[in-house]
Parts: structure tokens; sequence; C-alpha cells
């Protein structure tokens, strides 16, 4: 297969996949990549292959056409394949919570600098690393990374970036508490959306609602929070988006337990919990087990929430989750206060403030505790943040 022919069916996979022939696609661009001679046409026909496999969930997949991909980027012998490549490596890693390499890939692609193609991926290189470093809730670094990323999108015009890093705000003002903020961000993604995205593929519209929903349920807002969800989770539904469903499915059944309605939420979470297992993103079934948990203790089945502890508590040790860990401790903290065991209690209460030590979740300001509460924060230029008030 020759460079015209390759670049047609690379094309023929496209108009395919944007028309929702997802398996067609595949089938057209695994074709090409067996039959193509074309070095060039191969990298782009992988670029597509990881983009699908990602968007589907099947990150086992991704991550095995990006190292195929660096291989094809080495033989072309282009400093901005081989970034791109590396990028992609980085974001494969990234969506199996694989935090520590994801950071080291994505140095990697910054200290590989080729020509503006690499200076243009810059920004998502930082956005992935802000991701990272949320993970393993390094919150100063993250933020750093973040506001890195929206420079470059500003600076490149590139709207579809800025959408993608407000969305990640979003998630990051979320984890500390400043729900005001949490809801600002991915409100302006969803304005990005709407005033530039009429070409643009619909799940960065559904990213935005869902964004929007979880500020929505942190703020009591519930009713706007499920309209919020439920327009996400139709886009999510129509393109097979799997990672996005289960983070619907997991926001559904956190309205229905913030409404008390545990009866309603448990199937969600269960339904949320077998499409994570099933992709692969352990940060989100840490997520699905604290609501399962919390479902436990409106129920007073306190030794049933012990067990959805362990399991979370395992998972957030093996990523490095340091707010999962210190959200778990938390609820342990209140198990064995009511269960008046006072060995326990006091071991989780230790464990809780070296958490908040190790995370430095603290005002520099006031002194006191971040993430504790609903509380305005204000980030300086060294990304350090403080109470507002």
């Amino acid at each position: 297969m020759g460079q015209d022919q390759t670049k047609q069916q690379i094309e023929k996979g496209l108009h395919l996949y944007q028309s929702n022939q997802t398996e067609k696609a595949l089938r057209v661009w695994m074709r090409v990549l067996e039959k193509s001679a074309d070095p060039a046409g191969r990298f782009r026909v992988l670029s597509c292959l990881i983009t699908a496999h990602a968007e589907m969930g099947r990150y086992k997949d991704m991550l095995k056409f990006a190292v195929v991909q660096i291989d094809t980027a080495r033989e072309l012998e282009d400093l901005d394949f081989l970034t791109e490549s590396y990028l992609n490596l980085a974001r494969s890693n990234e969506k199996l919570c694989e935090f520590q390499k994801t950071i080291s890939y994505c140095k990697t692609c910054l200290n590989m600098q080729g020509t503006t193609v690499s200076l243009q991926l810059n920004g998502q290189v930082s956005l992935s690393m802000g991701n990272a470093f949320l993970g393993l809730s390094i919150f100063q670094k993250a933020l750093e990374c973040f506001e890195k990323a929206l420079r470059y999108a500003h600076n490149n015009d590139d709207k579809m970036l800025e959408c993608r890093v407000c969305c990640s705000l979003g998630n990051f003002y979320t984890q500390i508490k400043d729900y005001e903020k949490a809801l600002f961000f991915p409100c302006k993604a969803a304005e990005l959306v709407n005033d530039y995205g009429k070409g643009w593929s619909l799940k960065y519209r559904a990213m935005s609602q869902y964004h929007m929903a979880v500020a929505y349920r942190k703020l009591g807002r519930l009713a706007d929070a499920m309209d919020c969800c439920e327009e996400s989770m139709k886009i999510a539904l129509q393109h097979g988006d799997r990672p996005l469903q289960a983070l619907c499915l997991l926001c559904f059944a956190d309205i229905h337990r913030s409404r008390r309605d545990v009866q309603t939420a448990f199937p969600r979470y269960d339904s949320s919990m077998s499409i994570m297992t099933e992709i692969g993103n352990r940060l989100g079934l840490i997520q699905v087990l604290l609501g399962v948990t919390k479902c436990w203790m409106i129920q007073k089945e306190l030794d049933k929430a012990l067990e959805s502890i362990e399991k979370a508590q395992e998972l957030a040790e093996g990523l490095g989750n340091k707010l999962g860990l210190l959200k778990l401790h938390c609820l342990c903290e209140r198990i064995y206060r009511t269960k008046e065991q006072q060995r326990e209690l006091r071991d989780h209460v230790v464990k809780f403030h070296e958490c908040v030590e190790e995370m430095e979740l603290y005002c520099g300001m006031c002194g006191e505790s971040i993430g504790e509460k609903n509380n305005q924060l204000q980030a300086l230029p060294c990304s350090h943040f403080f109470h507002l008030k």
C-alpha cells in the first residue's frame, strides 16, 4: 500500500469513526497498519488507533499502540514524531493510573524539543503531567502544570486545549473543596464549547457537563447536577464512551446518596464499578468505594463500611493517592468513634494528620487545614494557596 492509498484509507477510517461506526473504522486502520509501506502514514494511523482506544476506554490497547508508535517515530528519525509518540505513551499511562510513569514520559517530551510542532504539544504535555500530579495528590505541582497548560492554550489560541484544562481545574478545585471555582472552570469550558465548538467532537460538551454536575452536587444543587449528568450520559452512550459512562454512573449514585436514597444509589455504584474495573480506572474505583462506604454508614452497617474501606485503601496505597487515604482515615475515625474503639480511633486520627502534613494542605496565612470544608481559596503565583478570608 503506497503513500496516496494509505492517506485515502486513513481518511475513510476517520469518516467512519466520526459517523459512530467505530468497529468498521478500526478494521480499516488495522488493515493500513498491516499493509502500508509508508512510515509517516503508519505513524498517523497509529495516532488514530490510540485516540479511538482512549475514547473507548481500552487503555491497555492504547498503551500497546503507543509503544509501536515510538518504534515508528525512531524509524522516521524525526523529533516532532518522537515527542508526539512519547506524549501518547504518557497519556496511556495516565489513563491506567500509572502516574509516576506519566510524569517521567512527560519530562522526556519536554526535554526533546523539536520544531514548532513539539512546542505546540507542550500544552498537552503540561496538562497530562498536571493530571498525574493530581492523581498523586501533589496539589502545588498539579496547579503549576495546569497554569502552564493554560498559558500555552492562550498563546497558541488553542480553544480545545483550554477547554480540557478548564475541566481538569474543575476537578482540582473539587478535590481541595473550593466549590465555587470547581463550578466556574467547567462552566468556562461549556462556554468555549458553545462559542467555538461547532466542529469539535461532542466529547468536549459531555466532559464539561459532567464536571459541572460534580460541582453542582457538591454545592447541594442536586436538580442542576442531575440535568448536567443526564446530558453528559446521553452523549457518552451515543459515542460508546465507556470511561465517561462510568463517571456519570458514579455521579448519579452520588446524587442519590446526597438525597439519602441509598437503594437507588447502590446499583449505580455497582454499574460504575464494573466499568471502572473493566477499563482499569483505579482512581475511579477509589471514588466508587468511598461512595459505597458512605451508603453503608447511612444504613449503620459499619462492618460492611469497613470492608469497602479496606478495598479502597489497598488501591489508594498502590496508586500513591494521598487524598484518597486521607478521606478513608477520616471515615474510619467516624466509624471507630461510633463503635467506641479508642485505640483504632487514635490510630486513624494520627494517620489523618500525617496525610495533611504530607500533602501540605494547610493555609499559609491562618494555619488551618485546606480541604476540610467548602472554602474559597486564592492561589499565589508560586502555586501555594491560602484561604481567601
